[in-house]
């Protein structure tokens, strides 16, 4: 009998662990007094089993049973990659011939 698992969308911030990657999460709230929305974001560590996430990415991870001291989250599926714009050392090198 499975129960169901909280689910989380968040936003890949470090992912310099080995299989583990920190997502940041956010969520809106009222403030019960001033009743402004405020936003609210939680880090949580997460099982990445084949190191494909990047910083950026937005994933969709799952509750599962404890894996490590602080890491209770696994990577579900990767929602978005992020936009990686990165020059090549040929590009640079070809750069610095033309000048």
């Amino acid at each position: 009998m499975e129960k169901n698992r909280k689910t989380r969308i968040g936003k890949v911030t470090s992912n310099k662990m080995n299989k583990t990657v920190v997502v940041q999460a956010e969520s809106l709230h009222r403030h019960p007094l001033y009743h402004k929305v405020v936003r609210q974001s939680t880090r949580f560590k997460a099982h990445d089993e084949n190191n494909e996430c990047n910083i950026g990415d937005v994933v969709k991870i799952a509750e599962t049973r404890p894996l490590s001291k602080d890491k209770r989250w696994r990577i579900v599926e990767i929602i978005s990659k992020a936009d990686i714009v990165g020059i090549l050392k040929d590009d640079v090198d070809q750069g610095n011939q033309e000048n």
